[in-house]
């Protein structure tokens, strides 16, 4: 039932789920947990069969290939790793983890690579991750699956080879995995307790945010002598070095501020040119006075390019076109191909990296079909570079921004109606370029439709692989370019407006969603019409943001419209008809109206089955939520359609995929009613699928857990009981808000629970704040407002006449919302 309008994505769908085999496994591989990936059965046989083969690994290559010092940093590394304890993320005995943060250049980077060179003999796997984005952790890992198990690489996506690695991860001990670079750790926190056999290891400017993930080393500037013997050992390769030589090193070390990184640059450029050490040190003029503050390490490398890139241009100007272009691209695995047009051949491109290579401007890759640049070389680059001169009152571009805006163009693999699925190795390549490019575009860079469509094109080419909560700076990027070359209104703009608030819905921000999906609305009423396509869609969109917000009363009117011109304009039983008579139905329902919720999901169960076949997810998802509607009224056909439910998803989906898992929770819970013993068990096992597959906090856990703390109550255990509901409700309030309708449940639960167990000093505030919220975001008849003034009432009479808790009601969540995807 996706239908997307304009090569846009759209949240219609009651499912974006692919139908698959009951013979596999899923994964969870996002660093927020936000996706779940299918592994093939065969895949997942290989993951748990491959041995990594001796000294197996990947480990990028240093840009001078010298090591200085540091040791006593190796040694604590060492000891932090192998030893456990305060070294632990997560799970402190299994799970052994360093962190090193510094500034930019300081050689936290070198540290971990020397590390890992210096003890590779003692892991079975050894792998260098770029971690400076959730989407370069993935690409990463799946390259694990290309270097053991090339056959199964070749049959799998992106994600799927990510899930392989994580599979095999779990299934081998002895690894160690060097994130370099990362931006945020809590991108790491889901791999960190989840891969628990080996170690893990950090790089990161950041010297915040790892208290609850690893120890961390702060790794300064190279003592005097050691930055002298790293700059000796570059500028003189070898060679004897004279006493005069070594204290003019030293004055140069000191005047480089000891940043390993500028010593590096100025070693390679004296031994390219063979200039003395003090003339260098003189024309950089560097020596700075008492009363004047050191210079940054911008400023350091700064001042070392004025001399290297002079140098430089002389010998080959195209080399300097290059490094300028390649400052705007991810620092990592930049392609040689990439870099191709613009060079006027082969030999000329191939000439000009190699002169970046002997001044260490750049490295090669252990293949040498890519190269690396360093992320302070890129920042000072980016930063220092004029405007380029021009005569046509046009915007000025930084130098290498236009070409590697071109060389990206050029990269672009070709797709077809929007789907740029056929060459996912070349997307994943390229992804990280177009990322940079969005991030990193100068305030007064010229705005392009070619831009705005290469953002475009990365984004939808993860919206299509399911990755949509990661396109937002993408969506945000080409909305600028498109606002400011077409105008705020003309349907591109208003398309790509759409596509961001989809993408922060998806990621769960509704509070920026919501706003810019009204807009969207507005203008697609106000250009294209009340009934074009792409409006419907929008107010759709709309709608469904409402109902996730538990805004009802907004969400009704406007899905009720939205169906009637559904059905006006592209008939009864078009899939988007379908589509948006199910997700009023589910609306309905949430209101507590059953008598309009229930006969339109029968229609929509009917129309599935005769429009889409039986067993289509689809209509399994739409009879998912009719036995849901059956349960919720008390009508016995419940259990026998969800039983019947149940058996085909885990035929046709899988058994742990996540819409067999809302089938088997509302199985559950109709049990529960029902008073049959079954209940429990299933409850206990379905929560614990969701927790491995889906993750601690997702929606449907935080169901599944509220209604076996429920169960827990219902059989009088309330030992078990309070402890589940109290720990649903605090991350209720965090996932979902706190007066989203699934917390006012949970809130009136653990309330109920307080009362069973006597302890009315805490129920009674607890009801009454659920009430007052209820009564705000539900309205002053809806059921779930009359069983709250109910339960307090009736908690009110106990603690008045001091009897035992238990005569009021209690309101239990799980059937009266329905776990479709069309929910979550």
């Amino acid at each position: 039932m996706n239908a997307p309008a304009s090569g846009e994505p759209t949240r219609v769908s009651v499912s974006g789920e692919r139908p698959i085999g009951a013979e596999s496994i899923e994964v969870a591989v996002s660093g927020d947990n936000t996706r779940v990936v299918v592994l093939p059965k065969d895949a997942v046989e290989s993951a748990l069969d491959v041995k990594a083969p001796a000294q197996a690994g990947y480990l990028p290559r240093s840009s001078s290939g010298v090591f200085i010092g540091r040791e006593a940093e190796l040694s604590g590394l060492r000891d932090s790793l192998t030893g456990g304890g305060s070294a632990a993320v997560v799970q402190p005995q299994r799970t052994p983890a360093q962190t090193i943060s510094g500034l930019g250049g300081v050689g936290k980077s070198a540290l971990a690579l020397h590390y890992a060179t210096r003890y590779r003999s003692n892991y079975t796997l050894v792998w260098w991750i770029t971690a400076d984005s959730p989407e370069s952790i993935l690409t990463s890992l799946a390259g694990i699956t290309q270097r053991l198990c090339p056959q199964s690489a070749q049959t799998l996506e992106p994600d799927q080879r990510a899930a392989w690695a994580i599979t095999w991860l779990q299934a081998h001990p002895n690894w160690l995995l060097i994130f370099d670079n990362v931006e945020n750790p809590e991108h790491l926190a889901p791999y960190l307790g989840t891969l628990s056999g080996g170690h893990h290891l950090a790089t990161s400017r950041r010297a915040t945010g790892w208290q609850a993930l690893a120890p961390i080393v702060s790794l300064g500037l190279l003592p005097s002598d050691e930055a002298t013997d790293l700059l000796c050992a570059i500028a003189f390769q070898g060679a004897a070095v004279g006493s005069r030589q070594r204290e003019a090193a030293k004055r140069l070390a000191h005047d480089l501020g000891y940043l390993p990184l500028a010593l590096e640059q100025a070693g390679a450029y004296a031994h390219r040119t063979g200039i003395d050490l003090d003339t260098y040190r003189a024309h950089l003029a560097l020596v700075l006075d008492e009363n004047r503050d050191a210079p940054s390490p911008e400023q350091t490398i700064a001042r070392i390019w004025d001399q290297t890139l002079n140098a430089i241009r002389v010998r080959d100007p195209l080399a300097v076109t290059l490094l300028q272009a390649m400052a705007w691209l991810a620092p990592d695995d930049i392609p040689r191909t990439l870099l191709e047009p613009l060079a006027p051949h082969t030999i000329a491109l191939n000439n000009a990296l190699g002169e970046l290579h002997a001044y260490n401007m750049i490295a090669f890759t252990t293949d040498r079909q890519s190269v690396t640049v360093h992320r302070l070389v890129q920042t000072v680059l980016r930063t220092r570079t004029a405007a380029e001169p021009n005569n046509n009152d046009i915007k000025p571009t930084a130098p290498g921004r236009a070409d590697a805006e071109q060389a990206v163009r050029n990269a672009l693999p070709s797709a077809s109606q929007d789907l740029p699925l056929e060459d996912t190795t070349a997307w994943e390549r390229l992804l990280p370029h177009i990322l940079a490019l969005a991030e990193t575009t100068p305030t007064d860079n010229a705005a392009s439709v070619d831009t705005a469509n290469t953002y475009h094109q990365g984004a939808q080419y993860l919206y299509y692989q399911g990755r949509d909560a990661h396109t937002i700076a993408l969506r945000t990027a080409a909305l600028i370019q498109c606002e400011q070359v077409l105008g705020d209104t003309h349907p591109e703009t208003l398309t790509s407006r759409n596509n961001l608030a989809n993408a922060y819905q998806i990621a769960g921000d509704l509070k920026r969603a919501i706003p810019l999906l009204e807009a969207t609305l507005a203008q697609r009423e106000q250009v294209l019409g009340d009934t074009h396509p792409s409006t419907l869609i929008s107010r759709n969109n709309l709608a469904n943001a409402y109902q996730i917000a538990g805004d009802l009363k907004r969400a009704i009117p406007l899905l009720e419209a939205t169906l009637a011109q559904c059905e006006q304009v592209r008939g009864d039983t078009h899939p988007n008809t379908l589509t948006s008579r199910n997700n009023l139905a589910n609306a309905y329902q949430d209101a507590g109206d059953l008598e309009r919720a229930i006969p339109l999901y029968e229609a929509t169960l009917a129309q599935c089955e005769q429009v889409l076949g039986d067993t289509h997810p689809e209509t399994l998802i739409s009879r998912i939520n009719l036995a849901s509607a059956y349960q919720t009224a008390g009508d016995q056909r419940a259990i026998p359609l969800l039983e019947a439910t149940l058996a085909q998803c885990e035929q046709v989906l899988g058994d742990t995929h996540p819409d067999t898992l809302s089938s088997r929770i509302n199985l559950a819970s109709a049990y529960q009613t029902a008073g049959d013993q079954r209940a429990i068990p299933l409850l206990e096992a379905t929560l614990a699928q969701c927790e491995q597959v889906l993750g601690d906090t997702h929606p449907n856990t935080l169901i599944s857990r509220n209604n076996l703390a429920n169960a827990y109550q219902t059989a009088g255990d309330l030992e078990r009981a309070i402890p589940l509901y109290e720990a649903t409700l605090a991350q209720c309030e965090q996932v979902r808000g706190d007066t989203h309708p699934n917390t006012l449940t949970s809130r009136n639960n653990l309330a109920s629970a307080y009362q069973d167990a006597g302890d009315l000093e805490r129920a009674i505030p607890l009801y009454e704040a659920t009430l007052a919220q209820c009564e705000q975001v539900l309205g002053d008849t809806h059921p779930n407002t009359l069983t709250s003034r109910n339960n307090l009432a009736g908690a009110r009479k106990t603690a008045a006449a001091v009897q035992q808790p238990g005569t009021a009601t209690r309101a239990t969540d799980p059937d009266r919302q329905p776990l479709s995807a069309s929910n979550e």
